[in-house]
């Protein structure tokens, strides 16, 4: 799994709330930069991802990550409800979408498996 946000307390939670459920976190960034070029070299099989990100949009990066050779899984995150982030998140290609605030190895693997 690769950790996209720009927040580096939100990353380290995750990472130690997710590892601690069994996912392995390969690599994080903290742009959306970051995480196309991480992604590229790491082949992550699921990539969490920010919706706003301080040099571009989540829900545009997704697009980005579908098109790779070996295209993760991507599930986006906010600190908003999915209501407030507009049509782009519904149309965005991924697995679903989890409020940070609600972030759970159990909701996680409702979306991946």
């Amino acid at each position: 799994m690769l950790l996209v946000d720009d927040h580096d307390g939100f990353r380290r939670m995750a990472r130690l709330l997710l590892q601690s459920g069994g996912y392995a976190v390969v690599g994080e960034a903290a742009s959306a930069a970051e995480a196309i070029a991480s992604a590229y070299k790491l082949e992550p099989d699921l990539v969490m991802l920010d919706v706003l990100l301080p040099d571009g949009d989540g829900a545009e990066v997704a697009v980005e990550l579908a098109a790779l050779p070996h295209p993760p899984g991507v599930v986006l995150i906010s600190s908003y409800p999915a209501s407030g982030l507009g049509k782009r998140v519904e149309d965005a290609p991924v697995l679903g979408f989890i409020q940070k605030d609600a972030l759970s190895v159990a909701r996680l693997a409702e979306l991946f498996g």
